[in-house]
């Protein structure tokens, strides 16, 4: 029993542990990526027009549709500078409310005011740099490599097009992003990469209503090409990989619980034996094999069954524990949350007993049939007698 409670309540906490981590990268995606996102599903860009934004705000459930431009461009600061992922935003972004104020580690949230332009720099990039986002007096200089072809003029200047903006803020929100982004207005990067009317993808807001549904007559509206992606899809590589190690992690413990309950086999085999007397006492006085054999049966769920509510009961207290209080840390003071997060669902836990209750009942199949073979035995030697 103390075997199958501790497989069962470590199944339950690791399975507990992934659903944590699924959860974690999900809102830490979803407070940059958009609910819905739509791209071409031919090249890098597509073009859009105002009556396109506008058959795409009729549709039911759409709230707020961004046009976005990003591309790599090549950033400067003062004597520093790095390859960024340049994303031009139009000025409904901030309205998505997708980086909230709290992930604001520095200056303000603001890409436009009083006609000047501002950039909000992710907090790797403003670290690598130097940059200093409440200082107006140094901007970032933005440089663009122009797709034409040689021409013979000695001037470089014709072969890449380059934008001044001032900072006005910095995000954190997952390193991934903060390394890589800065976003600036849609027009600034319109200018600097030459997009013209042409858009990398429209991130969508929804009104509340469910997206799943808005993103089929988002679809529907658009036609094959152009590719509609809700969150998951976004990133479906990431989760899928999540997904299957939950998975391998959960047929590794299941392994384990198998062989802790081989020891229930050998119980039972054992038990068998030792009570080989007492089933002929049973069989003499009117005992049948099948109620041996459902006896030797019930007793190996019964120790299985104890052993897996205690399991669960213990993983469930340990769960809590460790939301309540964060026992386990990450290890690292720069983590996103300091302790490993947690969530039980409670299929896991049905599936969790779904499995020890088969375990049980294979590994006990045979003590139970040789449990009532003994009646057998006992038979065919009364007949003999």
């Amino acid at each position: 029993m103390t075997g199958v409670a501790l497989t069962t309540a470590a199944l339950i906490i690791v399975l507990s542990v992934f659903n944590g981590l699924e959860d974690l990268l999900q809102s830490l995606n979803n407070s940059f990526d958009p609910q819905i996102k739509v791209q071409t599903a031919r090249g890098k860009s597509f073009r859009v027009t105002h009556e396109l934004i506008k058959k795409i705000e009729a549709i039911k459930g759409v709230g707020i549709v961004t046009e976005v431009i990003e591309d790599y461009a090549y950033v400067r600061y003062r004597q520093a500078n790095q390859v960024v992922t340049i994303k031009g935003v139009s000025d409904n972004f901030i309205a998505q409310n997708r980086i909230p104020k709290e992930n604001i580690v520095e200056g303000e949230l603001k890409l436009r005011e009083n006609g000047v332009n501002y950039a909000i720099v992710g907090r790797g990039i403003q670290f690598s740099l130097s940059i200093a986002v409440t200082d107006p007096m140094f901007p970032l200089e933005f440089y663009y490599i122009k797709n034409v072809r040689p021409s013979g003029i000695l001037d470089p200047s014709q072969y890449y097009s380059k934008q001044n903006i001032a900072p006005a803020g910095a995000f954190s929100i997952v390193q991934s992003f903060d390394d890589n982004y800065i976003l600036v207005p849609l027009e600034f990067a319109q200018e600097l990469l030459n997009y013209g009317n042409k858009r990398t993808s429209l991130e969508i807001k929804t009104d509340g209503s469910d997206i799943y549904a808005v993103e089929g007559r988002i679809q529907k509206l658009l036609g094959p090409d152009f590719i509609v992606l809700n969150h998951e899809e976004q990133h479906q590589d990431l989760y899928r990989l999540l997904k299957m190690e939950k998975l391998f992690a959960f047929l590794a413990l299941t392994l384990l619980l198998v062989i802790g309950s081989i020891n229930i086999f050998f119980t039972l085999m054992m038990l068998a034996l030792d009570k080989k007397k007492d089933i002929t006492v049973l069989s003499s006085i009117g005992a049948g094999k099948h109620l041996i054999r459902n006896i030797f049966l019930a007793e190996g769920v019964l120790i299985a069954s104890l052993g897996a509510v205690f399991g669960a009961i213990l993983g469930a207290i340990l769960c809590w524990l460790q939301i309540r209080y964060g026992l386990i840390s990450m290890g690292m003071e720069t983590s996103v949350t300091q302790g490993y997060p947690i969530k039980v669902k409670f299929s896991d836990i049905i599936a969790t007993l779904g499995v020890v209750a088969i375990v049980t009942v294979l590994i006990s199949i045979r003590p139970a049939k040789l449990a009532s073979n003994f009646v057998k035995n006992n038979e065919l030697l009364g007949k003999q007698v």
